[in-house]
């Protein structure tokens, strides 16, 4: 396992080693990528954190972290022939989801807008603060940020209480993962 750029003070274990830490769709995901790729369970490493702290900026500042190394997981939506769809998008946390242009094209529908908090915690399974790529439904579009799919990304674990580190190489594994260059413009 290489060093993490930008970690801070967080020290975080082998999380297969401590799946109790990840909310059930993101442990029982985690594991399915594991199992189908052995060599990417060094690629995901876990830390139990204070929940107050879950939200990026605070953990930033709390762990002396590199903001560049977070990548935050946004749910959108849009509808076309009474369809709904919806695509989880991982974009670093230095960067905005360009979601009225490159999403709403991705999803070929006329409006595209984030989940209300509400209707994400339900339908992933996840609490708000720490969705995460990993474990989504299979149903859902998951588009990853080209910056977001190269070296290491602290993301959510689905719970509030811990985050997960992975690599680009385990996000690319993920079930259905669509790299998109351009999909997050630079923050200003």
């Amino acid at each position: 396992m290489s060093t993490i750029a930008g970690i801070g003070t967080i020290k975080p274990e082998p999380a297969l080693d401590h799946l109790d830490l990840l909310a059930q769709p993101v442990a029982t995901g985690l594991k399915a990528v594991i199992d189908a790729n052995p060599h990417l369970a060094e690629h995901a490493l876990t830390v139990e954190i204070d929940p107050d702290l879950a939200d990026t900026e605070t953990m930033t500042k709390a762990f002396g972290m590199d903001l560049a190394l977070s990548a935050n997981c946004i749910l959108v939506a849009g509808k076309r022939a009474g369809e709904e769809r919806v695509a989880a998008c991982l974009v670093r946390a230095n960067t905005f989801a360009d979601i009225n242009h490159v999403v709403k094209k991705i999803l070929n529908v006329r409006k595209a807008s984030f989940w209300p908090q509400e209707k994400a915690v339900e339908a992933s399974g996840m609490e708000y603060g720490g969705i995460t790529p990993v474990g989504i439904p299979g149903s859902w579009r998951l588009l990853i940020d080209a910056r977001a799919a190269e070296g290491w990304s602290c993301i959510g674990s689905g719970l509030r209480k811990s985050k997960l580190f992975v690599t680009g190489e385990l996000l690319k594994a993920l079930p259905g993962a669509e790299v998109i260059e351009g999909l997050a413009t630079e923050a200003k």
